[in-house]
Parts: C-alpha cells; structure tokens; sequence
C-alpha cells in the first residue's frame, strides 16, 4: 500500500475533534461559532491536502505517514482510496461553509459542538475501510441528532426507534457474517437480509423513511443536512453490501430505491412545508444514487458515484438557501406565493441554479452523472432506466414550481434588508463556481469516478467470485 507524503488524514479527524471538546468548554456563543468556523477550515484544507498529496501518488489506495491509528488499530481504518478521495474534501467543505453562513442571530439555536462531532465522525467513517470500525462509526453518528432534537424539546421517538433498529440490524447483521466468514461459509439469507434492512433504513427508503422528514421539521436545518447529504447509506452499500451480497440483494435495494425515488419525487410536489417539500427532494435524489451502486456496471456505477458528488454539492446548497430564508422570514410555507425576489435576487438565482442542476440540467455538475445513471440502468433493467427519468422530470416540477411558491408574486412587505450577508454569499460563490464547472468540465470528475468504479466492481468480483460487471436477470 502506498504512503502519503504527510498525515492528511489523521490531522483532517483531529481539527474536528479537537475543536469540539474546545467549543463544549467554552460559554460564549460567538466564541464557539469562531471555533467552529476554524476546525472545520482546518479540516478542509487537510481534506485538501490529503485529496492533492493521493492523486500525485497515482495509486488506488494509501495510508498516511507516520500512520499512528493504523498501528494502534489495524492497516484499514485510517486510509484514502479513488473512492472516498474527493468524498473527504466534499463532506469538509459543505461541514465549514454551512458553519461560515450561520449568523450571528442563530448562534444560541445551532448546536456548533454537536456539528463537529457528527463532522469528525462522518470523515473518519469515510476515511475507513474496516468493516466493525464503519459500523461503530456510522452508529455514533445518530448521537449528535438526537441530542439536537432533545435540546430543542422536541419528540425524539419518531427519529430514535429508526436509528435504535437501524443499529441493531447493522451490528447483528455482521455478527453474523463475521461468524460466518470464519468457517468459511458464504453469508447466510437472514445475515444478507438484516444487512440490506439496514441500509435501507439509514438511506431512508420507503417504507422505512418518516425519520426522515420527521428529522427536517424538528431539527436544526443546518445539522439534519449535513446527516443525510454526505449519503452515509450509499457509503454503507459501497462498503458492506457489495462485497459480501449475492447479486438477488442488490437487485432487491435497486428496486426499494428507484421506488423510493419516485414516490419521493411525487411526495415533494404536493408538499406544503419547505422544509418537508426538501426532505423529500433529497431523499429521492440520494435513492437514486442507490440505484446506480446496485445495478453494479462500470458505467451506471460510474454514473451513480457522479450523482453522489453532485447531491452533496447541489442539494446541500439549495438547503442551505431555504436555510437563509428561513432565517429572515421564519419557516415557509408553500400555499402561497412570497414574492421574495426583490429581497434576495442572489439567493433567488442560486436556489435556481442547485435545484436545476439536482436534476441534470446541461451545463451543472449533475448532467453528464444523472446522463450515465440513466444509460447504466437501462442497460441492465430498462424498467429501472425510465423510472430514473420519471424521477428526474418529477423533481424538475417540484423545483420550478416551489422556485415560484418563494420568489414570485406580490412583493414581500419588508422594513430591513433581507439581502444576503457576506458569509451566505461567500458559500454561494463557492458552490456555484463548483456546480457550473463541474458541469463545463466534467473530464476530470467522470474520469475519477470511473477508475474507482472499475476497482469496486473488479474488488466485489473477486469476493463474490463472479465476473466484474456481470449481473444476474
């Protein structure tokens, strides 16, 4: 395995980490907005660091320098591979921008602490390829969300009963393919079974969904975003389920998925709260990130992986939008028409720009992915292939027609200017300049994905023994 020239990784967890136990001890709320701001700048530019100093090595996996963890803890839990190589960078950046666009009048109400916990835990969750170590991780996760929702004095049933089996079923799931794995065995139906149920919760496929949008209506915004964007599910499928699942499992979370996708997509248009109408659109947008790593060929799994990139980028910007709104206007419904334009005609532009590229418009970051998603689908199951579509064409409406419910009408009466601040602008400029040139130049990203995508495939390949790219019908 090949070395980094620096410990990117293990000084991107520590920043995080580090500046959460500082901002639990300190009291003033500026303060500990500042910390925040800082540990996860630090973050970044490690995650940036790490990203630059993998892809001079040319290699498809490498452990950092001096590799502490790895000594302590075994050879798999602290590395970078083409996987999660751009996912760290990602997942930092959208992590200190929606902490750079908090303002001062939410600082009493954001739980600054608890966002670099659940941001430690995601990056290290990425950083690692040891299965009971992703497991403990993505378990440790739900922490910083239920504590959110208790300070809020908000009902944590809805959220905890879900993340509570969720849990169970991941940890028992791999108690049992772990005994198995040491006779030698295949993994049993109800190991398989019990692993794919708990992706699929932690994915928030229907039925299994109404944490979800329960998370968004009680929950900080900010927070439930950063829960549910980096697609820790998918990441979980990447992981757990490909290597160990027959091709009947993946077939099975194709199917939940694209039936999730759309069923969302149609639930967001009827929707009447902002916040419910965006737990929907992300939830149909991940699902289809889903259905692209289940089809497992190099080309819709290349596609899929693309679409991982572009929801994390696109739908956290959109709900960082909404995020701002809500803080000039309070929370929005849907019934009516706002007339906010006037007010806000960058964020207006912006909340246009995210949405359209969410659903593959030429010229954003989300086109050429969603385009290989559709073609890789199709490919394998036609049926799947024109479900991805409807989806797509579903959203569309849904964003169009919420664009409007927001930013059309009779102008909002307003005494102060509702302009976006400096922060909120500072994290528009960056994430629009991302999506649109992602979408100008989409070589270097497609490319990159296509190269882990072949390595997942041919890695799932030799476990299961079957073929690279061959699937079951």
């Amino acid at each position: 395995m090949f070395e980094l020239h620096l410990p990117w990784l293990e000084m991107a967890l520590a920043a995080p980490l580090v500046a959460s136990l500082w901002a639990v001890l300190s009291r003033d709320p500026d303060r500990v907005r500042q910390i925040t701001i800082m540990g996860s700048g630090l973050a970044l530019v490690f995650a940036l660091g790490a990203w630059e100093d993998f892809n001079l090595l040319r290699a498809f996996e490498a452990h950092d320098r001096w590799d502490v963890v790895s000594r302590i803890f075994g050879p798999n839990v602290i590395l970078i591979d083409e996987l999660s190589a751009p996912l760290l960078p990602l997942t930092a950046l959208l992590f200190f921008l929606t902490s750079l666009a908090t303002l001062r009048t939410k600082v009493r109400r954001f739980p600054f602490a608890g966002n670099l916990a659940l941001e430690f835990l995601t990056l290290a969750a990425l950083a690692c390829r040891e299965p009971w170590a992703i497991i403990v991780l993505a378990s440790l996760q739900v922490l910083p969300l239920w504590f959110d929702l208790r300070s809020r004095g908000q009902s944590t049933r809805v959220f905890g009963i879900h993340m509570t089996l969720f849990v169970g079923l991941l940890v028992g799931s791999w108690v049992l393919i772990g005994a198995q794995q040491a006779r030698h065995e295949p993994a049993s139906l109800v190991a398989i079974s019990m692993l794919i149920a708990a992706v699929l919760i932690r994915s928030g496929c229907c039925p299994v969904h109404c944490w979800l949008t329960d998370l968004f209506e009680k929950a900080s915004l900010g927070n439930s975003i950063l829960f549910v964007t980096p697609m820790m599910g998918a990441y979980l499928a990447v992981r757990l389920v490909m290597p160990v699942a027959p091709a009947w499992a993946l077939q099975a979370i194709a199917l939940a998925s694209i039936f999730t996708a759309v069923y969302s997509a149609g639930m967001a248009i009827v929707q009447l709260d902002s916040r419910r109408y965006f737990g929907y659109l992300l939830l149909s947008n991940a699902s289809l990130v889903l259905v692209g790593i289940e089809v497992a060929t190099p080309i819709g799994l290349t596609g899929s992986l693309c679409v991982w990139l572009c929801v994390g980028l696109a739908l956290t910007g959109l709900g960082l939008t909404l995020r701002a709104i809500e803080t000039r206007v309070g929370r929005i419904s849907l019934r009516d028409y706002h007339g906010l334009y006037n007010h806000m005609p960058l964020l207006a532009t912006f909340f246009l720009l995210t949405g359209l590229a969410s659903v593959g418009f030429p010229g954003t970051i989300g086109f050429v992915g969603l385009e290989m998603l559709v073609e890789g689908a199709v490919a394998v199951y036609p049926v799947v292939g024109m479900a991805v579509v409807i989806a797509a064409l579903l959203n569309s409406i849904g964003i169009v027609r919420t664009y409007f419910r927001l930013f059309a009408g009779a102008e909002y009466p307003s005494t102060f200017s509702l302009g976006a601040r400096w922060p909120e602008r500072v994290a528009v400029l960056v994430l629009a300049i991302l999506i649109i040139g992602g979408g100008l130049f989409p070589q270097p990203g497609v490319s990159s994905r296509f190269h882990a995508a072949n390595e997942l495939i041919n890695r799932s390949s030799e476990t299961s023994g079957s073929p690279a790219g061959e699937t079951e019908h």
